[in-house]
């Protein structure tokens, strides 16, 4: 299958927003329970890093970058969100959606992304490893998703183009 990537797009929110609503029902992506606006979804500060992977018209995928901290000092450093729709999982959509947005990432002069990953996502946790992200520890207990208390399995990857100087 031939698969395009593009930049997100707001009349790709409806499409996006079952992906993130699969990826919620999943239990394993993420700890909200409800799917925010695409106003709240669409991060202003990383317009440039937010992906969409389509094939035959139709989205089987996203990702995107958030800032980690509105202090300057951390302005390089973006949290990885990525999501496959579930029916076209282990067909190589996340890698390809992650070498895309870790190209996108360095034009606009991130130096390091990280992921918070639940540890029982072996399947997220093996894809950032394969694209150059390490394991730095696990935030034990660091939020609850209905009312269970969840751990996250902290990875970043450091850019090879920049912040090393």
């Amino acid at each position: 299958m031939e698969y395009t990537i593009r930049p997100a797009v707001e009349s790709d929110w409806p499409e996006i927003k079952q992906i993130y609503k699969a990826g919620m029902a999943s239990g394993l992506a993420t700890f909200e329970t409800k799917a925010p606006s695409y106003e709240l979804w669409s991060d202003s500060e990383t317009s440039h890093c937010r992906l969409v992977i389509e094939s035959a018209t139709q989205i089987r995928g996203f990702c995107k970058l958030s800032l980690v901290s509105k202090r300057t000092v951390y302005s390089g450093v973006g949290e990885v969100s990525i999501y496959v729709d579930p029916i076209y999982s282990g067909e190589g959509i996340g890698h390809k959606l992650m070498q895309a947005l870790i190209q996108a990432s360095e034009q606009q002069g991130f130096w390091t992304l990280e992921a918070k990953i639940f540890p029982e996502n072996e399947a997220s946790i093996r894809l950032h490893k394969k694209n150059g992200f390490r394991e730095v520890g696990i935030r034990e207990r660091i939020g609850k998703r209905n009312g269970v208390w969840r751990d996250n399995v902290l990875l970043e990857r450091r850019s090879k183009v920049n912040g090393t100087h």
